[in-house]
């Protein structure tokens, strides 16, 4: 039909906008939290962007589920409100007759929500974990952005860089501030080089510079010159994430596994694709829009669902994980119980539909 074509078009239109805008506040959060750590040293400037695309793809299947409740939502509220949902009715064709084309643009997204959850994000977080170990297991002096004081080592130390060259190594322009045993120790260096050393070890070569080493409150000091100042950085051998944690398991791995962690896992990744379909049929019911009521009600109560419906998946999640339920119920459970409200809300539209315009 025209109608459905016209309506699945303006379903698709609405989703690009919001996801855009939802990618977009999301995207800025989570590029906050990336900025602080590498601010304080946690992980290394350059990683951010690569940390961010990890970041997007785990939150990529809860965007699209949210994007796909809202854009049917929406669409459905300006059809009340422009009354081509009264001509709908008026032609005799009830409401659940909305199913069709909700469904028909609902499924695909739901099919790439599922891949998401399923797939990718997984194995973004084990990227995640993986990648962040690399960057720990990296010279601490490497996380330092050049002509910007900063503590590493948990402020034991500060470290000024004017110069760090990625190709060589080589560093020039050196300030490091050591406090140990009560004394205060600072190397200044004009240049340098890091080195590897056995185990994934790593050192700091410093060349042509000074040493001075003075206690606190004391007027005497130690000055000492040096060619060569050799400097253990903490740094190790580069291990591979944690196959075992569920979250970051392949599939096949997953359901080989029988454990609590793993079967709250699987219920977790088989919801997100489920429930999109559950809330784009329930954006149905929802999008009647009471002109007394206001235009946002039907949104406040839109986003009451979905906390609700959220919160009652973690809640059986954890059910399962801890063993008080059954998988078997568990994943179908959460899912179930939100159908209810969406079948007595169906029926109160029908009827009030029927009641209004055919006496």
């Amino acid at each position: 039909m025209i109608f459905e074509r016209a309506a699945r078009r303006e379903f698709a239109q609405a989703a690009a906008g919001i996801s855009v805008a939802l990618l977009a506040i999301l995207t800025s959060v989570q590029l906050i939290r990336l900025l602080k750590d590498a601010v304080g040293g946690s992980i290394a400037a350059d990683g951010v962007v690569v940390l961010l695309g990890f970041a997007v793809l785990k939150v990529l299947p809860m965007l699209l589920t949210l994007t796909l409740f809202v854009s049917v939502l929406l669409c459905m509220s300006r059809m009340y409100r422009d009354s081509e949902v009264v001509v709908w009715m008026s032609s005799g064709l009830p409401l659940t007759a909305w199913i069709h084309p909700v469904m028909r643009f609902a499924l695909p997204v739901a099919l790439v929500v599922g891949l998401l959850s399923v797939v990718l994000a997984p194995w973004a977080t084990k990227a995640q974990a993986d990648y962040r170990l690399l960057l720990a297991s990296r010279s601490e002096l490497s996380r330092v952005a050049p002509g910007v004081f900063q503590e590493i080592r948990r402020g034991r130390q500060v470290v000024f860089v004017e110069e760090v060259s990625d190709a060589s190594g080589r560093v020039g322009n050196v300030f490091v501030a050591t406090v140990q045993d009560g004394k205060l120790g600072v190397v200044m260096s004009d240049a340098g080089y890091q080195e590897a050393g056995v185990d994934g070890e790593r050192f700091v070569v410093l060349e042509k510079g000074r040493r001075y080493e003075v206690e606190p409150g004391s007027v005497e000091f130690k000055v000492m010159t040096f060619d060569r100042y050799k400097v253990r950085a903490k740094a190790g051998a580069i291990h591979t994430g944690d196959r075992s944690s569920a979250n970051r398991m392949p599939l096949f791995d997953l359901l080989d596994e029988t454990s609590g962690e793993a079967r709250g896992e699987l219920l977790w990744r088989l919801a997100m694709p489920i429930s999109a379909l559950v809330l784009a049929l329930l954006a149905i019911p929802l999008s009647y829009v009471n002109p007394r009521a206001g235009r946002s009600a039907n949104m406040l109560i839109a986003v009451l669902v979905y906390a609700v419906y959220s919160n009652l998946i973690t809640v059986v999640q954890a059910w399962v994980v801890n063993g008080k339920l059954p998988f078997v119920i568990g994943v179908w459970l959460p899912h179930l119980l939100m159908l209810v409200p969406m079948l007595i809300l169906f029926r109160q539209r029908v009827a009030l539909g029927r009641m209004r315009w055919f006496g």
